[in-house]
């Protein structure tokens, strides 16, 4: 029988590729989908574009200060093309099985150019059932192509050495499985064999037990509709960064006005302004605590939510060099900040280790979890080094925005927010 093969087991376990996420176990396609991907040197289901200014849209991110009145244009961002293209078509489509085994799985795989297949969603595992019911799952056109394009759907059976046995697979369309659900009926599994025609059909068949099509905003919709974004800034005052007054400190102001570690990051004219005066009126200390900047920024963000306004959304800036004393206090008030319009961009300035902030990150599939084994709802922590900047490898600033439209939009789409005035171009 065919193997399947994937990383940790306990992520292996969760669904992955979905369009919007709906449970504490989902993976949005900026973390675990790709991480899944490239642990088996498959494809990426995403392409990045360009999204440049246009006057007759709102289609890039401004920075306001409403103190003085100043906006600042932040340029070009990276985005995935799933988030900007204009076709708002998905389905959501509940499977279920009968007669398998014990522990599970299904990858759906998109057929392209009649030969090749590139995995587009994979579901979680239900443990111990025989006739298992997943959790619903959407599928952008982006994923599926069009409803005429078929679709490979594998059937494995979970093992925790990664080694999942193939049980059985299906090809069909998004048309195809409309069709069935239509008609209550259910298809049968097959077994491929190494010869041609020479498919086992199986008793285990796969049922559709719902199947809806809906529209699916993208994150310009929301921008381009007036969607408020609002932005907050904390830098690390620690003792850490070195004496301000010594040259080799991150603080240290140069008087041939060379900008340190700290001022190089771009923003507004009144971030600097509180910059240099914060730098003049505090004295550096310790330890280095994220803990209570994470929760007075979501307790910000929270109230928005408190006078039912859901047309707001918020972005803290941390600007540190790296070094925390309270991860597992981070890592709690992160999950729990997950629940609400909130995202964090980090800077990390310096050359210290940055292993912490790449944990924050998550990028390698794994959600965070909090000391009470609470799972994160989504990533919203986008970590930045400085040093690969002033290296030429990546742009500041998309390097910073480029996970920002995902995060807010699986913050957005599991709760049915709409953008509001909507002019489609």
């Amino acid at each position: 029988m065919g193997m399947c093969f994937s990383g940790d087991v306990r992520e292996g376990k969760q669904a992955v590729g979905e369009a919007h996420n709906n449970s504490n176990d989902g993976g949005g396609h900026n973390d675990a989908v790709d991480f899944f991907f490239r642990s088996r040197g498959d494809h990426a289901l995403f392409t990045q574009i360009e999204i440049v200014t246009k006057q007759n849209r709102t289609s890039t991110l401004n920075l306001h200060d409403k103190r003085t009145g100043v906006s600042r244009n932040l340029g070009t961002l990276s985005v995935h093309a799933e988030e900007t293209v204009a076709s708002r078509n998905a389905v959501e489509i509940s499977f279920r099985c009968s007669r398998l085994a014990k522990d599970p799985f299904l990858r759906i795989s998109r057929i392209v150019e009649s030969v090749d297949s590139v995995p587009i969603f994979k579901t979680e595992v239900i443990n111990d059932n025989l006739n298992p019911i997943w959790r619903p799952i959407t599928l952008s056109m982006q994923q599926y192509g069009s409803k005429e394009n078929p679709l490979i759907i594998e059937c494995f059976d979970f093992n925790t050495n990664g080694n999942h046995i193939l049980l059985g697979q299906i090809q069909k369309s998004v048309a195809d499985l409309q069709k069935l659900h239509q008609e209550q009926s259910g298809a049968n599994f097959v077994l491929p064999s190494a010869h041609r025609n020479h498919e086992k059909v199986l008793k285990s068949q796969l049922f559709i037990d719902n199947y809806i099509e809906k529209e699916q905003y993208t994150f310009l919709d929301y921008i381009s509709s007036g969607f408020e974004l609002n932005f907050m800034v904390a830098v690390d005052f620690t003792a850490s960064n070195g004496n301000p007054q010594n040259p080799n400190s991150l603080h240290y102001i140069d008087p041939s006005g060379r900008l340190n570690s700290y001022q190089q990051v771009e923003g507004v004219d009144g971030i600097m302004a509180a910059y240099a005066s914060a730098l003049h009126n505090v004295a550096l200390a310790g330890p280095t605590l994220f803990g209570p900047v994470i929760n007075m920024a979501a307790q910000i963000a929270g109230q928005s939510l408190s006078q039912d306004d859901r047309s707001k959304y918020f972005v803290l800036l941390i600007i540190t060099d790296g070094v925390l004393t309270d991860l597992q206090e981070t890592k709690d008030a992160l999950v729990r900040a997950s629940d609400i319009p909130l995202s964090i961009l980090i800077v990390g300035v310096g050359g210290a280790d940055f292993t912490q902030m790449e944990i924050l990150d998550a990028d390698n599939g794994r959600r965070l979890e909090s000391s009470t084994g609470r799972i994160a709802t989504r990533d919203i922590v986008q970590f930045v080094p400085m040093r690969e900047v002033h290296g030429g490898r990546i742009s500041s600033v998309q390097a910073l925005l480029e996970e920002l439209p995902s995060q807010f939009l699986t913050y957005v789409r599991p709760r049915d927010i709409k953008p509001s005035n909507l002019q489609v171009a």
